[in-house]
């Protein structure tokens, strides 16, 4: 049986499966606006991809993380972390300052991992998923209503 630790992370130009990144953002419109401007890492276990990420460079020296995906069989061994530690190596080769990603305010989980790998919380935008989407987002019971901004410097 294959391991976690036989996943592949690597940055990719091919085509991310769309039910893999509406795992992140329940909006393909919404991830259609921005998938062409970013850069794509894939989490791969021999042929299938497990998980992805997308970067988008926002401002000068600055890069956010705009969707981190791992299927949920394959969620709570360590994917996600592979994916942003690439990410984070990507934006230091690149010399790069700030990296950024936000999550729901529900994403309690997402919110613990990403301060494991060394991001901070830094605001809060509030209703921004009531502005941004057309329909309510719930995750554990909880309406998706304001993004939690975060932030590691380099």
């Amino acid at each position: 049986m294959k391991t976690m630790t036989d996943v592949v992370i690597e940055q990719t130009k091919d085509t991310i499966p769309i039910d893999l990144l509406l795992l992140s953002d329940p909006s393909e419109e919404v991830i259609a606006e921005y998938i062409h401007l970013t850069i794509k890492f894939i989490a791969r276990l021999d042929t299938k991809i497990v998980g992805a990420l997308l970067l988008l460079k926002t401002r000068p020296k600055t890069m956010e993380i705009m969707n981190i995906s791992v299927y949920e069989e394959y969620q709570n061994k360590g994917i996600g972390r592979q994916l942003i530690n690439k990410a984070i190596e990507y934006a230091k080769e690149n010399k790069i300052k700030t990296l950024e990603i936000g999550t729901g305010n529900p994403g309690v989980i997402q919110m613990m991992l990403y301060q494991k790998c060394g991001f901070r919380i830094v605001g809060v935008e509030l209703d921004y998923f009531r502005k941004n989407h057309q329909e309510k987002i719930f995750e554990n019971g909880i309406e998706c209503r304001d993004m939690i901004r975060m932030r590691m410097e380099f």
